[in-house]
């Protein structure tokens, strides 16, 4: 595996510990961390953090509604290759009239199918020892691709489409495979059982100073209490859709270009509530009901 060694964090950000506990047993044991938890919670930090504070390249396939094995692992560019064809053979005919200017195929050659494979972020992991791939969002797949997924990573080699090319990797250099999830279709039983799993739970108010803290090293102390105070009375309102830590920070990035003083009242009176809020039902309410009382 990439480094089996217990990553923490780093000095931009905090990993939680149970977080990295789950990480260091996929690495070790080779299988994939499926992360789930609601959205806003920081799912793909992680993946994000841990290859750039070692360095390491990173390999991500935003999953959707038509996502597949092809596009995950390679594919073959048929298109492609017969325009390039089409360009030889007017090529070899222009050749016998004596024409010396010849078209461009870019430097591909139908006698190298190599030249037509486009390979996806799994086939690019697998050529790269150490990486992390991620996988985000996996419960927006059709249903039949969670299992088709393990099943390919399972062998730790990927055959290229009519190339016939062998993409493989040892288990000491595996990438490091993190799938998120946000639970909006439950995932196959299968499917769980053959990752390491890891739910995140929503910080407490102490953890949130932390985490808030990491990112803004240098906030008054006033200011990260008031608007960490705001933040779970907003979070406690039963809103149609509570404000995550993502919102908690980009909230916190506006008003930090105040001065101190003048970012206190801004967020005393939710200033920029758009940050926060993300329906206009849940910013009617709090205007309505609990602006006028922070």
């Amino acid at each position: 595996m990439a480094y089996t060694k217990m990553w923490t964090g780093s000095p931009s950000y905090l990993c939680d510990i149970e977080l990295a506990h789950a990480f260091h047993m996929s690495r070790v044991l080779g299988m994939p961390l499926l992360i789930e938890g609601e959205p806003g919670t920081g799912k793909t930090e992680l993946q994000i953090q841990y290859p750039k504070d070692k360095n390491l390249d990173i390999h991500v396939y935003p999953v959707g509604s038509k996502s597949n094995i092809e596009q995950f692992v390679a594919k073959f560019d048929h298109v492609k290759y017969l325009r390039d064809s089409q360009i030889e053979v007017l090529n070899a005919q222009r050749e016998e009239k004596g024409l010396e200017k010849k078209l461009s195929t870019g430097g591909r050659t139908t006698e190298k199918l190599d030249d037509y494979v486009l390979m996806g972020p799994a086939a690019k992991a697998f050529s790269s020892p150490h990486s992390v791939l991620l996988i985000d969002e996996i419960d927006k797949a059709p249903r039949e691709f969670p299992n088709d997924l393990l099943y390919a990573l399972s062998h730790r080699k990927f055959v290229m489409p009519e190339s016939g090319k062998v993409i493989e990797i040892s288990p000491e250099e595996m990438p490091a495979i993190v799938i998120t999830s946000n639970r909006e279709q439950e995932l196959p039983t299968a499917f769980k059982g053959r990752c390491i799993y890891h739910y995140i739970s929503f910080p407490n108010p102490e953890l949130m100073r932390e985490i808030v803290l990491r990112h803004f090293p240098t906030m008054e102390p006033a200011l990260l209490e008031k608007s960490i105070q705001i933040f779970y009375q907003l979070r406690d309102m039963g809103l149609e859709r509570a404000p995550s830590t993502r919102e908690l920070l980009n909230w916190l990035k506006y008003v930090t270009h105040f001065e101190p003083e003048e970012a206190l009242k801004k967020v005393a009176k939710i200033d920029g509530v758009g940050a926060l809020i993300k329906t206009q039902s849940d910013i009617q309410r709090v205007y309505n009901r609990i602006k006028n009382k922070f």
